[in-house]
């Protein structure tokens, strides 16, 4: 059986508004100190959680996305699991926000009125899943390339026997990979709320179990 953890990061300075200031690149963005609390107890009841349900970690692997947050993140996690195998991969990483990068929105129709409009515009007409962010990528666009991280969890299942994987992604990444394994549609996308920080969905084969620590 192939089982997938996906985990979204724990809270960032910019979930809080601290980066505004800053304004440091996204995959810079570091997470608070109540983001590294909530790893840790996520962390924990995880490792809780696999021991309690037969998981074997024999064959498991860590992949995360390269950004910052979410590498530390999951080396929290890591405190608890206790897995060797860590990869990265960069199609699992943040929906790329172009020109309305660490900005907030008042200050995104301030700056760049046009292109704010016009990507509201999009949002009315075609939904958020197709929306594109000005210079940055749609939900869409993730999809695409969250596609190329399936396949590469599925030639290590066959190649290697690689049957346990905790993810550790963003939010809007995480939904792209579930609507490409199991095929839903961008409705789906449109209704499906955004995970809260360090939330757990568990995939088992074909079954989406949901999120199982909340």
């Amino acid at each position: 059986m192939l089982r997938l953890f996906l985990i979204r990061h724990g809270e960032s300075i910019a979930n809080i508004g601290q980066n505004y200031e800053k304004r440091l690149p996204d995959h810079l963005i570091t997470l608070s100190d109540a983001g590294k609390e909530q790893a840790h107890n996520a962390g924990i009841w995880l490792a809780n959680y696999c021991k309690n349900n037969g998981v074997c970690f024999e064959n498991a692997r860590i992949w995360r996305s390269p950004y910052t947050r979410t590498r530390q993140t999951a080396d929290i996690f890591n405190n608890f699991l206790k897995i060797s195998d860590i990869k990265e991969e960069i199609s699992i990483s943040e929906q790329q926000f172009g020109l309305f990068d660490c900005i907030t929105d008042e200050d995104r129709q301030k700056l760049f009125p046009l292109e704010y409009e016009e990507y509201q515009r999009q949002r009315k007409h075609q939904g958020k899943f197709y929306a594109r962010l000005p210079l940055g990528e749609s939900p869409y666009d993730v999809a695409i390339r969250a596609y190329q991280f399936i396949e590469i969890v599925k030639r290590d299942y066959e190649n290697e026997g690689i049957d346990t994987l905790f993810v550790f992604t963003h939010g809007t990444a995480l939904r792209a990979i579930l609507l490409r394994w199991f095929n839903y549609t961008p409705e789906w996308y449109h209704d499906e709320k955004n995970p809260k920080n360090c939330w757990i969905r568990e995939i088992k084969d074909h079954t989406d179990c949901g999120y199982i620590n909340v």
